[in-house]
């Protein structure tokens, strides 16, 4: 499918290839050399867009990556916060292990009388 080229695209190769015309070229040469630009033009123009999307579909990609990283550091930080909340109960434990162990040591050795 070939499309028909803007009035501008078509009056900017006229005035480019009239501008590098040579003496004594005849004016079907200077069509020709307009077309040649105008295709030139058009093939840009299609370039660029392609260029364009394919930044437009990186910048996307790296939106969502980015979206899924900070989703994961989220699950990460609520697990790590699950984490601290039971290591923190493990001292308390400890605590009061020992304390046990002291006090059944004292009651052994007989320097704490129960009742």
């Amino acid at each position: 499918m070939t499309q028909k080229a803007s009035t501008e695209v078509q009056a900017e190769s006229t005035r480019i290839a009239n501008g590098i015309k040579k003496p004594g070229q005849s004016r079907e040469q200077t069509k020709l050399i307009a077309a040649g630009i105008e295709k030139g033009i058009a093939e840009y123009k299609k370039q660029h867009k392609a260029k364009s999307r394919q930044l437009d579909k990186q910048k996307k990609q790296k939106i969502r990556a980015n979206a899924a990283a900070a989703e994961q550091d989220n699950n990460v930080e609520i697990e790590s916060e699950q984490k601290q909340v039971r290591s923190s109960r493990l001292p308390w434990a400890l605590l009061a292990l020992s304390w046990a162990g002291f006090a059944g040591y004292l009651v052994q050795i007989g320097v704490l009388v129960i009742g």
